[in-house]
């Protein structure tokens, strides 16, 4: 029940991450997909980010589908009803604040970064605690759906999400930084990057 549990909030966390995504970029009448453009090109993160979330989404439907047998190490060595449980709250919280951030950023939801396109710091809500707080949902998402189903398959897909938030933050940080300035140095000083 609790590997449902953790491929329904993947699944839910990926449809409502894409719906609100194109809602924004309708509402703000311009493009927030920014990966491809720009000086700075992200291709190696967005290429790693495309892998862990269709990953995760193909995984997630078949937990829901099939019927599988343990015969992962992985599996056999860590699936407990302790891990399973926790699994299952870590993934519903980390899909939670994810989404909760990214309707937070309003108008200034973009994927990637790209000077002369970024909006405005958002500096209340989650990201008064964290300056990534939809990265953190996502690693505790896919940290959540690995302990709920530990396995070869969620433990690759939560190091690919880890290497692409990594390197994507290194990125839109630099953009940050060059394009927003001491505003954004301020912001850097008051907010840690994680929690």
């Amino acid at each position: 029940m609790v590997e449902i549990i953790s491929a329904l909030s993947v699944l839910a966390y990926i449809t409502l991450f894409l719906i609100l995504t194109l809602r924004t970029a309708h509402a703000s009448g311009r493009s927030v997909w920014l990966f491809g453009k720009g000086v700075k090109q992200q291709v190696l993160p967005a290429f790693l980010f495309r892998i862990s979330f269709v990953g995760a989404a193909v995984y997630s439907i078949v937990v829901l589908l099939a019927d599988r047998e343990a015969t992962d190490p992985i599996q056999a060595a860590f699936e407990g009803p302790v891990s399973n449980l926790i699994g299952s709250v870590l993934a519903i919280a980390g899909s939670s604040l994810a989404f909760y951030s990214q309707v937070h950023m309003g108008r200034s939801w973009r994927i990637g970064a790209v000077a002369g396109e970024l909006g405005r710091i958002v500096q209340t809500g989650p990201f008064a605690f964290s300056r990534n707080p939809v990265f953190v949902g996502q690693v505790l998402l896919f940290a959540g759906l690995l302990l709920a189903s530990p396995n070869f398959v969620t433990l690759s897909l939560l190091l690919v999400l880890i290497v692409a938030v990594h390197l994507q933050v290194l990125i839109e940080e630099r953009v940050l930084n060059e394009d927003l300035g001491d505003e954004y140095r301020i912001y850097c000083r008051k907010v840690r990057r994680w929690i």
